[in-house]
């Protein structure tokens, strides 16, 4: 469904949603997986200045749809049917974290994705777990 289309005009195509709205950019799309940036700012932050956990979820959710849309079939598409998160540690703002995602399960009916964010030095901020249900647009 996706595989056409480039890193810009992804990015393009969220715009006025809430991906664009966190700053959420899309940086590497492939079968399989789909990794993702998004700073820690005013937007993002809880009023201590970490990154909210919404935020997070929100990252790791865009992220596991984005990947889902990728391995969609001619006539689907798909939504979001659960997000779980463990928050393992915290990243401050003035930074930017990154989600890479990875489907653990292609079914015909659901994809499971595994999120790891983490700071832009590499230390673990979450670890997600994401469900998509694939859906018959046709």
């Amino acid at each position: 469904m996706m595989n056409d289309i480039s890193l810009n005009e992804l990015n393009a195509r969220m715009d006025d949603t809430l991906a664009s709205h966190l700053n959420i950019r899309c940086t590497h799309v492939s079968e399989g997986r789909v990794e993702a940036t998004m700073p820690v700012d005013k937007r993002t932050r809880q009023p201590f200045g970490l990154l909210h956990g919404g935020a997070t979820l929100a990252l790791a959710e865009t992220a596991a749809g984005i990947g889902s849309l990728a391995l969609c079939d001619e006539g689907e598409t798909c939504v979001g049917m659960q997000v779980s998160g463990n928050h393992v540690s915290s990243a401050v703002e003035g930074d930017t974290v990154y989600a890479v995602a990875t489907v653990i399960h292609k079914g015909r009916t659901t994809h499971v994705w595994n999120v790891d964010v983490f700071t832009s030095a590499g230390k673990l901020v979450s670890s997600v777990r994401v469900v998509n249900s694939m859906l018959q647009t046709g």
